[in-house]
């Protein structure tokens, strides 16, 4: 496949994703970070259940699938997304975007931990200590020394964090539970599924942490679609596009662009301030991601959405 037959949909997602940092900091303006969370989660199903719906293909079916999806769904979407849209109450759009590298890291460290008979080698070890090493830098510890830890910075660090760490944990968990044999008959099955248990565990937490809006200033309307139409439902499907003409091991380079992005989105348009520790330890944990990339042969493509047309029976 040649660069011009994926460039261009890698590219949008890149930009799609990197800008979800700005749209989440522009919707905390008028709305509570779990209004964030489900505006983009249930915009993003709507999405992906139209898309659903008119290649007249269903939702999985069958408990033992369906507990997994759950499952994922909270860990996958439900939890991260909020844990970050509280985040950047406490720091900055540029950080957040700069935490979010570390999703590669904490799925080596859960497959690891999670799946049985994976065995550590050199490269993977350097690469998690470097990549963790990059997350203090960014912290920037030695302000200890002269004047106090941000407690603002250490609590949306957690958070982010924890967000990652979910991602890394569903990365595993989906590798072992949701692909191979008895996978979705559609690739866009399994993250509508994900995406309506989220919206449903959302609206539950919804209410009790915080009020309705009385009216929603047109910024944060644009932003929440933003988020939920293009960076949650739209960005599933160009991923699927991507992994289709490029090959899985292609598409998670995405990661290593978006604090690109999200840099300098904040910085221009938010107008954020970035001290020089951030892109220098933001550079290590990409590095360190880096190191832990999967060498193993070439992932076969996926087929396109398109390419085959079940229908429910």
């Amino acid at each position: 496949m040649t660069l011009r037959g994926w460039f261009a949909p890698y590219l949008l997602l890149t930009l799609v994703w990197g800008s979800s940092f700005l749209f989440i900091e522009v919707g905390l303006e008028a709305l509570t970070p779990a209004q964030v969370a489900f505006s983009r989660v249930a915009l993003g199903a709507v999405v992906l259940l139209a898309f659903l719906a008119i290649r007249r293909v269903g939702l999985p079916r069958g408990w033992r699938t369906w507990r997994h999806l759950i499952l994922v769904g909270l860990t996958f979407s439900a939890i991260p997304f909020l844990l970050f849209a509280w985040a950047q109450t406490q720091i900055s759009s540029i950080l957040a975007g700069i935490w979010n590298a570390t999703t590669p890291l904490w799925a080596v460290l859960m497959g690891l931990l999670l799946v049985p008979g994976v065995r550590p080698t050199r490269s993977v070890v350097g690469g998690l200590a470097l990549g963790f090493f990059g997350v203090v830098v960014v912290l920037g510890p030695w302000g200890a020394f002269t004047d106090s830890l941000d407690r603002a910075l250490l609590l949306g660090t957690a958070a982010c964090l924890g967000a990652t760490a979910c991602y890394g944990f569903s990365v595993t968990y989906m590798g072992k539970h949701l692909v191979g044999a008895g996978a979705a008959r559609n690739p866009v099955q399994y993250p509508a599924a994900q995406l309506l248990v989220a919206t449903v565990a959302l609206s539950v937490v919804m209410v009790p942490l915080g009020d309705a809006p009385t009216s929603i200033p047109a910024p944060a309307l644009l932003a929440m679609l933003g988020l939920g139409v293009l960076g949650t439902g739209f960005a599933y499907m160009l991923m699927y596009r991507v992994i289709s003409l490029a090959g899985a091991t292609t598409a998670s380079t995405v990661t290593y662009l978006i604090p690109l992005v999200s840099t300098t989105l904040g910085i221009l348009v938010l107008g954020e301030a970035l001290t020089w520790n951030e892109p220098v330890g933001a550079a290590l944990v990409l590095a360190g991601a880096w190191l832990t990339r999967p060498r193993a042969a070439p992932v076969r493509s996926v087929p396109l959405p398109h390419s085959e047309e079940p229908r429910p029976a």
